[in-house]
């Protein structure tokens, strides 16, 4: 069976600088890249260097409720499909998309985007019309 495994995310974040701090202070992250100017972004890296989180902080968009969001993971690309635009109805935006690999190895596909609606970011939008 395939596994999904998300290389990396990234979040438009209020302070970037200091958020990266903290991961590496308290969750023992290592910064791995860093823009110094704006948007000051700081890619994070866990210890084994297979997960990394990109912190930005967008100066003329909206930082989202982060803690208001629900990320969810399903089984089948149908079942992602139907809860995003379930989701689609009640939430300001929604994003389903699969991406397979080889959690050992480390080797996964480009993520393949199923279904996207509502205020998502602008290049997740144009991935999709892509893909």
């Amino acid at each position: 069976m395939p596994v999904l495994r998300i290389e990396h995310v990234a979040l438009n974040v209020a302070d970037p600088v200091a958020m990266a701090d903290w991961y590496v202070a308290h969750l023992g992250m290592r910064i791995v890249r860093r823009v110094e100017g704006a948007p000051h972004t700081r890619f994070i890296a866990d210890a084994a260097g297979r997960t990394v989180v990109e912190l930005y902080g967008h100066e003329t968009t909206r930082v989202p409720d982060y803690a208001a969001m629900d990320p969810l993971e399903v089984r089948t690309s149908s079942a992602a499909v139907v809860r995003a635009r379930s989701l689609a109805a009640t939430k300001a935006g929604a994003v389903a998309f699969s991406r397979t690999g080889d959690l050992e190895l480390g080797d996964f596909a480009d993520a393949v985007i199923l279904f996207a609606q509502g205020e998502v970011p602008d290049d997740v939008v144009s991935f999709a019309a892509q893909g």
